[in-house]
């Protein structure tokens, strides 16, 4: 896997900003079984804006941050290998790989490009995301949820806002790739 200083310097970045973004939300919010975040949205720009392995890193490092206790996520006890028994964990364990391939998707920096992925990087993050969560709740907690119960503590609640974060992420990204003068391998043919 190579990776430029510069795209190393920007996946550091993005993993500061994942574990700040995440600090702030869960100060303003109650405590639920899957919390509102941004972090779906950290995730999605960062994967419109690194190459893949950079994208990847970056949400990977935001994992492994939390898992050694560093108190990064967004809910008690907030960091620790324990974090793995919460219901919410798998979308964190998503992270990586819903970065690594909507990052792998954009042909070009362009909304719709931007827009698609985005689209593919979300669902990923509920195919890890809720599978998990349905493990832990009826096999680790014991809670005996069907699946239509977990998609309205899981999915129903969330895919709206996960949708409107992918159309700011992508206008955003657009703007950071005009401004910053980003191209993807594509762009030039």
């Amino acid at each position: 896997m190579k990776i430029s200083t510069r795209e190393l310097v920007m996946a550091a970045l993005f993993t500061a900003l994942m574990c700040v973004v995440t600090i702030l939300v869960r100060v303003f919010q109650p405590v639920v079984i899957i919390p509102f975040s941004l972090q779906p949205f950290i995730m999605l720009l960062a994967a419109c804006i690194l190459s893949p392995n950079a994208a990847f890193l970056s949400m990977l490092a935001y994992m492994l941050l939390g898992l050694i206790g560093m108190p990064v996520f967004s809910s008690p006890p907030y960091g620790g290998i324990a974090y793995v028994l919460k219901p919410s964990f798998g979308f964190i364990l998503a992270f990586p790989a819903a970065a690594w391939v909507q990052s792998k998707l954009i042909r070009r920096t362009n909304l719709t490009n931007f827009l698609a992925a985005g689209i593919i990087g979300v669902a990923i993050l509920y195919i890890i995301g809720l599978p998990y969560m349905y493990v832990i709740l009826n096999l680790y907690m014991g809670k005996a949820l069907n699946v239509m119960q977990v998609l309205k503590i899981g999915f129903f609640p969330f895919i709206t806002f996960d949708l409107l974060k992918v159309v700011v992420a992508a206008f955003l990204a657009v703007e950071l790739s005009r401004r910053m003068d980003l191209k993807r391998e594509f762009d030039n043919e």
